[in-house]
């Protein structure tokens, strides 16, 4: 044995047993990381396999339907089926964008751009909301099953079209609410959705459908609202006759029951149809009944005269002398439109005379016309379920002058939304008790989201009760409401026809006008009030409420009277249950 060999001899023992160490310290350290794996992030490694695999799915929850006071439907929901793809699936995609554009209507290059653009995704909506005729066309197309598929949606659909548009507001794709009660009362109209568990495979897809739902999903509820829906109908065909035959920038009308503050019918022109939003112009979403303010003019009057009789400043017997249509305030000369002499409170009233009301105003001084806006309301918010409603505008009491004396009585340096005047105008109809206006029915299980409150006792009953049944009648009777008169009951009523701001000239337009009317009915005993407001009417040289808006209103309020009466008939008519 040469001297390699033994050296070699002996080095292989030591080979081996390094090789051994080597061998069961890789165990070591493998047996170790096993533990360490199983016993510390065991449980982490678990949950996030298991969320690899495991998923819930939402369960939607249906939203509640709208209802008119009678229980007519006027929004709902109904079940469609909207259509996805999975790209990642897809191998020929302009084959699939082509086919399934052809049914769409759509251009296949958009479809295939979009497609394209998102390859590597297991989801990607198509098109929402199809009809029953394209869904059968896409299954007709035979295309792959994994490459595509159809899921239910809720959509949202307004039965009566464009009435209420804007007091009902809408739901987008997604379901949230968007404008008018839909957005105010979406919490109680969507619902909370519900959850279950899924299984899915590698690639994504639901291979197991859990039978248990992880939580049940809660549907909205069905609110029942003060609007009726053939008095709402009324005043739509009213505003559109309005809006065709004086051209105006915009228009609206409201329907109230004095009583309680219930809104019977609330519209606003230009609108829109809540069913098809494709093409709604910028200028339809507003409500101007809520989001209009203007300087109120002539009707603001009433109010003048109420406070001031309630304050014992002047008498109900009095007269006034009106300067025969001129009269002197400091540096200001003050003008009607008929040179007047003596007239009476009720004159004054009937024949709108803003002599008469200035001289009121002297008695009343700043501080008794500022706290007669405050305490009708104006100046604040009426509260109303409905979002964007403005507060209009009452200056501090600081910034009043002698100016301001003589024109707030006659309803300039103020302004309101229509829904606080009618709302302010309900206090006298109502006995002098204010309740707070309110879209939602008192008697359904939502009421407490909307209480019927009084606001206020806001002037005392015998004088509110006086200015409806003497002055205010005697407007319709042989004043400038004439239009409005009724051969069936006693209508009283308040012309307004106030001049705008001039934008060049810094004051007041002799062409751009705001016409209003607001009346009400029975006299004895008020069971509706209608406001009518026409901004800008563009045909003709005059623009008078009395002659604009009145003729609106007035057929409004006769449509409304009719349709409580028959209410009332049907309600008093229906079987009684046996207890």
């Amino acid at each position: 044995m040469n001297a390699s060999d033994e050296s070699m001899r002996k080095r292989s023992p030591n080979r081996g047993r390094i090789l051994c160490v080597v061998v069961v310290g890789v165990w070591l350290v493998l047996a170790g990381r096993l533990v360490f794996l199983q016993s510390v992030k065991g449980p982490r490694l678990k949950r996030k396999v298991e969320s690899q695999w495991a998923s819930h799915e939402v369960l939607p929850a249906r939203p509640g339907d709208i209802v008119d006071r009678t229980g007519r439907l006027l929004a709902t929901t109904i079940s469609v089926r909207s259509l996805y793809v999975v790209p990642a699936q897809i191998k020929e995609h302009w084959d699939v964008a082509d086919r399934l554009a052809g049914v769409l209507g759509r251009d296949p290059k958009s479809v295939y751009e979009r497609i394209a653009a998102h390859s590597d995704k297991q989801f990607l909506w198509v098109k929402r909301r199809l009809t029953d005729d394209q869904v059968a066309q896409i299954r007709e197309l035979d295309l792959p099953h994994d490459t595509y598929g159809f899921r239910e949606e809720f959509m949202r659909v307004y039965p009566q079209g464009k009435l209420a548009a804007h007091v009902l507001g809408i739901r987008d794709i997604d379901g949230h609410g968007r404008g008018g009660l839909e957005q105010s009362l979406d919490p109680l109209l969507a619902g909370r959705d519900g959850r279950r568990a899924v299984v899915r495979d590698a690639r994504g897809h639901v291979i197991e459908v859990s039978r248990q739902i992880t939580r049940e999903p809660q549907h909205g509820k069905t609110v029942k609202l003060t609007i009726d829906a053939v008095i709402q109908l009324h005043a739509e065909r009213a505003l559109d006759k309005v809006m065709r035959d004086w051209k105006p920038t915009s228009a609206c009308a409201i329907a109230m029951d004095p009583r309680t503050g219930g809104i019977l019918a609330m519209a606003s022109r230009p609108t829109f149809d809540p069913n098809r939003l494709e093409e709604v112009p910028e200028a339809a979403w507003k409500n101007h009944a809520i989001a209009s303010i203007y300087e109120p003019g002539s009707t603001f009057k009433p109010f003048v005269v109420a406070t001031a009789l309630e304050r014992g400043l002047i008498r109900a017997d009095e007269t006034f002398h009106c300067g025969h249509g001129e009269y002197r305030m400091g540096r200001r000369v003050l003008h009607d439109h008929h040179p007047y002499g003596e007239l009476s409170v009720t004159d004054i009233l009937v024949k709108s005379s803003n002599i008469g009301m200035a001289k009121i105003g002297e008695r009343l001084t700043n501080q008794g016309l500022y706290e007669t806006a405050v305490d009708f309301g104006f100046g604040r918010r009426t509260g109303i379920e409905l979002p964007g409603e403005l507060k209009g505008m009452l200056r501090p009491l600081q910034q009043w002058n002698s100016y301001s004396t003589g024109s707030i009585p006659m309803g300039q340096e103020i302004a309101v939304t229509p829904l606080q005047l009618i709302s302010a105008t309900s206090a006298l109809a109502s006995g002098g008790r204010q309740y707070a206006p309110h879209l939602i029915d008192q008697t359904t299980s939502t009421a407490s989201s909307s209480p019927a409150m009084i606001v206020s006792d806001t002037i005392d009953p015998e004088i509110a009760d006086w200015i409806v049944r003497v002055p205010m009648t005697e407007v319709v009777n042989r004043g400038t409401g004439k239009k409005a008169k009724s051969p069936d009951y006693s209508v009283f009523g308040k012309t307004g026809t106030a001049q705008k701001p001039d934008p060049e000239t810094g004051g007041y337009s002799s062409q751009l006008h705001v016409s209003s009317f607001i009346c009400g009915a029975p006299s004895e005993n008020p069971r509706a009030l209608v406001l009518v407001v026409v901004d800008e009417p563009s045909v003709g040289k005059t623009h008078y409420g009395g002659t604009i808006a009145a003729p609106a209103a007035a057929e409004i309020l006769k449509q409304a009277l009719n349709q409580l009466q028959e209410r009332t008939i049907e309600l008093a008519t229906e079987p009684r249950l046996r207890r």
